[in-house]
């Protein structure tokens, strides 16, 4: 089952994609007591919590989704050079990401609740779930996708949209590395579904011939 929630006010894709019983969340990004409604009426416990990268606007909900189902604590997993943005010093990397953005951190502050720290973290080639970690950087240091092979699947974060492809003039990011990202996943089998941090699905072989 893949499962999305569009979330906040920035319109980010949250991911629910449970496979052999296993139950993952994709960056929950905002709306938790919408995304924790939904797990529920799926009686889906959620083993991970995986994120694509750092940037508020994709973990904002992550405190009341550890919260709610602190029973049976998920592993919280983001690759190691986006852990700056959990922990207890996260919030003044979030308020500098968000000021550039979109010149304060308004939207920050009005959401804020202390982050948990990871509990893994990341690197290329990891195995989690059900999931190969692909390392993307370009929109922030740390973007990653997660690869499910056998069902040829890849979310991939503010990495690679349908016809678009992430912004790289916040902390952190990079044209040039984005562009070898972007080449690297051009190359990969054209079948893929790419689910997105936001916007519409797509495959890669309808992106391998794009250029953003």
């Amino acid at each position: 089952m893949i499962d999305s929630i569009v979330v906040g006010s920035i319109a980010t894709n949250c991911w629910i994609y449970s496979r052999n019983a296993e139950c993952t969340v994709i960056d929950p990004g905002a709306d938790p007591n919408v995304i924790i409604s939904r797990l529920k009426r799926h009686n889906l416990q959620p083993r991970y919590i995986l994120l694509t990268h750092g940037h508020f606007d994709h973990i904002a909900a992550l405190p009341d989704l550890v919260a709610a189902f602190k029973d049976a604590p998920p592993v919280i997993a983001i690759h190691r050079e986006d852990s700056k943005y959990l922990g207890p010093d996260a919030y003044e990397v979030h308020r500098e990401s968000f000021s550039a953005a979109a010149g304060n951190a308004a939207y920050v502050d009005a959401l804020w609740k202390d982050m948990p720290a990871a509990t893994e973290l990341l690197s290329e080639g990891s195995v989690i779930g059900p999931f190969i970690t692909l390392h993307l950087p370009g929109h922030t240091q740390g973007s990653v996708g997660f690869y499910d092979e056998k069902a040829k699947v890849l979310f991939s974060g503010d990495t690679l949209f349908r016809g678009n492809c992430g912004r790289t003039d916040l902390p952190g990011g990079s044209w040039p590395e984005l562009q070898q990202s972007l080449r690297r996943l051009s190359t990969m089998d054209k079948a893929i579904t790419v689910y997105p941090g936001h916007g519409p699905t797509t495959t890669i072989g309808d992106e391998a011939g794009n250029t953003y």
